[in-house]
């Protein structure tokens, strides 16, 4: 049996129901909260999918353009997350400030004469410092070939509690309050 993405009720069969811009596998109490998406045959229309709410003339604020969600899952049972571009990128480690800090004072160095040097603003520095900014890559990279040092960290892309793999797993409804 399916679950529902909303209220986690065990039904034999959901609806694909958009709801404030996400599609989402609803029950049949739950799809008032949206608009029933209903997918058409290859042939017909440029268009994937269609809302009822279009064809019916019911005011539920769409536009009728409905084509901005359809690149998501597209068919298959995988529970694997497809990859993105945020996968290959580094994050800026946490301790970034006390990094920064310790390899400026390891060397000597103020943090007006690491401006002059990087050819950036001592402000910046001080924020850098105090955690109040994140680096731009820019920066980022100019203090790492400056001290050899490194700021990121390889994002650890660790999707497990997403995957759906268990029955308990947590739905739309354990996180969002109902308005009545």
């Amino acid at each position: 049996m399916a679950q529902c993405e909303m209220c986690g009720a065990e039904q034999s069969s959901l609806t694909t129901t958009k709801v404030e811009g996400a599609k989402l596998e609803l029950c049949d109490e739950c799809t008032e909260f949206g608009t029933e998406v209903k997918t058409q045959s290859s042939s017909s229309g440029s268009s994937k999918y269609s809302t009822s709410s279009s064809s019916s003339g019911a005011s539920g604020g769409s536009s009728g353009s409905t084509s901005t969600g359809s690149t998501g899952n597209s068919g298959g049972s995988s529970n694997q997350r497809r990859k993105d571009m945020f996968d290959d990128m580094d994050e800026i480690a946490g301790d970034y400030d006390d990094r920064i800090r310790e390899a400026r004072e390891g060397e000597g160095l103020t943090q007006e004469e690491l401006a002059n040097n990087l050819n950036e603003k001592a402000s910046l520095i001080r924020k850098l410092e105090r955690g109040d900014v994140l680096p731009s890559d820019d920066v980022r990279k100019k203090l790492e070939s400056a001290f050899n040092i490194t700021l990121t960290e390889g994002a650890d892309v660790d999707d497990t509690e997403w995957s759906g793999e268990s029955t308990g797993s947590m739905t739309l409804g354990d996180v969002v309050e109902r308005k009545d």
